[in-house]
């Protein structure tokens, strides 16, 4: 049976990829982009900027009264705006952590309701190991990943009883964009055990795990998908 699925950053990379396994899947596919641009084979694309509270409620609204109530949320759209902590402007620190944050909490609230109506659901907030791992230069970065976990355990708990569950994926370097970007990329890589960055493809399947009922009793969980970089955290 066909699942509304709404992904959020779906315009590239992880996200992309991520629309692009639902939509395989037979899934009916809403995708959110500053861009408005997604995989072909989405059923709805909208330029949203996530972080703008009344756009995210709005694009919600549109797409339950396409779709129906919302079965699968991942949010995925996050940038980087690095520099080392002690040089860091104010319009650095609030941009990363308005899209990356302030945007996942609009969007998680504005399709919970329909899966409360619903009374089942799937949440799934990409995070990053950055938090966990400590990347110099990150200090935005990691400080709104690092609020996703805390975002997602207080939700997993405010809505287990509806049969809502709410993850967190930790990808570590993903061969994409942004992660070309990063300072040290190379150096990083030689310390990640089996020895390479991973694909899009491999936060995909995670993302699909935690979507189907084959996680139905995990919830509140932090999966870092990172080729064992961050190991415990």
């Amino acid at each position: 049976m066909s699942r509304h699925v709404i992904v959020t950053g779906a315009s590239r990379g992880i996200g992309a990829a991520i629309a692009q396994s639902f939509i395989d899947g037979g899934d009916t596919v809403v995708s959110f982009s500053r861009s408005g641009t997604a995989p072909e084979g989405c059923a709805t694309t909208l330029a949203v900027d996530v972080a703008e509270s009344e756009t995210v409620t709005a694009a919600v609204k549109t797409a339950i009264e396409a779709h129906g109530p919302v079965d699968v949320l991942v949010v995925n759209a996050g940038i980087t705006n690095d520099g080392l902590a002690m040089r860091m402007s104010d319009e650095q620190w609030r941009s990363v952590l308005s899209v990356n944050l302030d945007g996942a909490f609009y969007c998680a609230r504005a399709a919970l309701s329909s899966m409360i109506r619903n009374r089942k659901g799937s949440i799934i907030f990409i995070g990053s190991i950055s938090p966990f791992y400590g990347v110099p230069g990150q200090a935005n970065y990691a400080a709104a990943k690092a609020g996703l976990v805390g975002l997602a355990r207080s939700l997993a708990r405010e809505v287990a009883s509806r049969g809502i569950t709410v993850n967190v994926v930790a990808p570590g370097f993903i061969d994409t964009d942004m992660t070309s970007d990063v300072a040290g990329l190379e150096a990083m890589t030689s310390l990640i055990p089996m020895g390479r960055t991973g694909q899009v493809e491999d936060i995909a399947g995670v993302v699909q795990f935690l979507a189907s009922n084959h996680s139905r009793y995990l919830t509140g969980q932090v999966v870092a998908v990172d080729g064992g970089l961050a190991m415990g955290l």
